[in-house]
């Protein structure tokens, strides 16, 4: 942001070489409007500076939240697909009493015509 304090400099800068004074209202309002410039450019300054100093500590914690998820959960995802028995799930389906109805979707298109 530095170039916008350059160029809030510079309207200063001009207004001071063109004998720009306080006594006109025009002159008020110019210096007034440069002034407010100015502050909006130290403000826009302060507010990269937080912005980016939030943003390495976003960082940090994002780092440490995935080494901590690395040891809590480590274990759980090697062997998720051993734990169940996927041919149950089938068995279940050949079952007409247990209610799934997966496999008898051409029985129920017979019935409802």
């Amino acid at each position: 942001m530095d170039f916008l304090l350059q160029k809030v400099s510079y309207l200063q800068g001009l207004a001071d070489g063109l004998g720009v004074d306080d006594s006109t209202k025009e002159g008020k309002l110019l210096l007034h409007i440069i002034d407010t410039l100015e502050e909006f450019a130290d403000v826009l300054a302060d507010t990269i500076d937080d912005q980016i100093e939030l943003e390495e500590y976003v960082n940090f914690i994002d780092e440490d939240l995935s080494d901590l998820e690395d040891e809590v959960y480590d274990d759980e995802d090697d062997d998720f697909d051993e734990d169940y028995d996927f041919d149950d799930f089938l068995d279940c389906c050949e079952d007409e009493e247990c209610g799934c109805y997966h496999g008898n979707e051409e029985e129920e298109e017979e019935e409802e015509e």
